[in-house]
């Protein structure tokens, strides 16, 4: 049983490869850091978290996981102060999130405070990985999945709750076209949408590469019914400004609760723009920048950041969305700001982590 400190053990390897990396040219999601934090689930109860040596896990081959999909995951960032100290970014808010996931999908609850205990742990072991250059961070993947080994359709009684650590440079070095689908969705209302789930992202992978043959960077999804209401993107939330106002998806069940586009939203609004969240259609963007009141538009998300968008494809057609974006860039600059200690948290969405 854990206790209320939790008890992380922690066992480092004799063998670091920190310095084997180029922080300025840093492979996207090849490499990883020496360390991964642990956790297993029996018997109804979370036991012996600890941080060790980065390695294969012993699977068997009917683990539920690979067969019912029981499978989450989270995504957030370390970076560092203009002192060196690594600083945390919301984590209870993926720790809340990580939880919603799991009872969507049958699984147990992580213990909050110990999610962010061995965020800290592992961060705290893996300082020297967290990229110095600005725009990069040390990414950070929170994730659980069913490892009990049964054939059958039920939920699991065994699992495993991992962080695993990944040195990223930004994501986007250019402006992004988007694709709307019109065939394929990502969710629908009453799925598992608004859940961090695995297989929302295997059936995103068809219609993102057919996007990508066509030229355009990800996909821009639509609604499951009518395949006109604009719901978010590959990777990312996402917010348009129309005649100086902005306007985003609202959240409706099928659309993930991003933990940057919630922090977006209250920047936007403390900075005095008008946000509103609601349904938009593909058909208002389209008429907007016919009429030129499509001012800009943007993505949020953990590993993009802010990623500003050049266009949409929709059908035959293509939708100029802006050529510039100063308010995404402003908010850009803010959070980057802010993630580095140089302005103030007046939010309270900073932890740092200290030895």
């Amino acid at each position: 049983m854990i206790d209320a400190k939790h008890n992380i053990t922690v066992t480092k390897t004799s063998d670091s490869k920190v310095n084997t990396i180029d922080f300025n040219n840093i492979p996207l999601g090849r490499a990883f850091t020496d360390h991964m934090f642990v956790c297993d689930y029996n018997n109804g109860q979370w036991n012996n978290p600890r941080v060790e040596p980065l390695a294969a896990i012993p699977t068997h081959p009917a683990a539920m996981a690979l067969h019912y999909g029981q499978a989450i995951f989270e995504g957030m960032k370390a970076t560092r102060d203009e002192k060196g100290a690594p600083i945390l970014f919301r984590p209870k808010k993926n720790a809340e999130r990580l939880n919603f996931s799991a009872q969507r999908m049958g699984m147990p609850d992580f213990p909050e405070t110990l999610f962010v205990e061995g965020l800290k742990e592992l961060v705290d072991v893996e300082r020297d990985w967290i990229p110095p250059q600005e725009g990069s961070a040390l990414y950070l993947r929170p994730f659980m999945y069913a490892d009990e080994p049964f054939i059958g359709m039920r939920a699991a009684t065994s699992y495993k709750f991992m962080i695993i650590a990944s040195p990223a440079g930004p994501f986007f070095s250019k402006r992004i076209k988007l694709y709307a689908e019109k065939k394929y969705i990502r969710a629908a209302e009453g799925g598992t949408g608004e859940a961090k789930a695995a297989g929302n992202y295997a059936a995103a992978i068809r219609p993102t590469e057919i996007a990508k043959a066509k030229g355009y960077d990800q996909v821009l999804w639509l609604d499951a019914y009518e395949h006109k209401y604009i719901q978010e993107v590959g990777t990312m939330n996402i917010f348009f400004k129309i005649d100086g106002k902005f306007i985003t998806p609202k959240l409706d069940g099928a659309i993930l609760n991003g933990i940057t586009r919630m922090s977006v939203l209250e920047l936007l609004k403390d900075k005095g723009y008008e946000v509103t969240e609601r349904a938009i259609t593909i058909d208002e963007i389209k008429k907007a920048s016919e009429e030129g009141t499509l001012e800009e538009a943007f993505g949020t998300g953990t590993a993009v950041g802010i990623a500003y968008i050049q266009e949409i494809g929709y059908g035959d057609e293509t939708i100029h969305v802006s050529d510039e974006s100063p308010v995404g860039l402003e908010i850009n600059n803010t959070l980057n700001d802010l993630k580095a200690g140089k302005i103030e948290d007046k939010f309270n969405w900073l932890l740092k982590v200290k030895n």
